[in-house]
């Protein structure tokens, strides 16, 4: 049954990877279910017992990009303590979108095709609730100990913003120029801007 179990799991990862790497390629619409079976060397059968339709599978594909982005994230977040800089927070915060738009090709495609479903994302989207929380969570332990006289739901607010401005410039003209800098290059331009987002206009007197 291990094994049994252990093979199933390899054809599921198989099919999420083909189907990621096609869905970057052409799109949400673009994809057949006969070219993501071909390519993950499985068959329709395999499918349906997995995820149970095409679009289920295109939904639980880039999911998993955004779950592994998300990841990545915490990860960088988790590093940072209170007495981080504002800088600091914002490297960390905008670090995987770096690498994404540094490395270009397939994975900067596979974050734009992240980006755009997650305009309106699928309902699934909401077992990753908790991950978003975590990481708005770092970021507040931060921002907090910084900008100590702004409501935490402002803070909130410009946290969203910041993960709004990084997922447009995935799909914006900009985020194609940025692409063909190296890694420090892009670090060194965006973070004063995640940064600013985060420490807001100061208000008079």
């Amino acid at each position: 049954m291990d094994l049994r179990r252990e093979a199933g799991q390899r054809t599921r990862d198989r099919l999420l990877t083909a189907a990621l790497e096609l869905l970057a390629q052409r799109g949400h619409d673009g994809v057949t279910l006969r070219e993501i079976t071909e390519n993950a060397g499985a068959n329709v059968a395999a499918v349906s017992y997995h995820f149970g339709s095409l679009n289920a599978l295109r939904d639980s594909a880039i999911e998993h990009a955004l779950e592994r982005y998300l990841d990545a994230q915490l990860q960088e977040l988790g590093s940072l303590g209170s007495t981080s800089t504002l800088e600091e927070l914002a490297a960390a915060f905008a670090r995987p979108m770096v690498r994404a738009l540094a490395a270009g090709g397939a994975d900067l495609a596979v974050m734009r095709t992240v980006a755009r479903i997650g305009i309106d994302p699928p309902e699934g989207w909401e077992r990753l609730a908790g991950k978003f929380d975590q990481a708005r969570r770092d970021a507040l332990r931060v921002l907090t100990a910084h900008l100590s006289g702004v409501d935490e739901q402002e803070l909130i607010f410009r946290t969203r913003c910041a993960a709004g401005m990084l997922n447009w410039l995935a799909l914006a003209p900009i985020g194609a120029e940025l692409a063909a800098k190296p890694a420090e290059q892009i670090e060194r331009l965006l973070v004063p801007v995640v940064a600013g987002a985060f420490h807001g206009y100061p208000s008079a007197g």
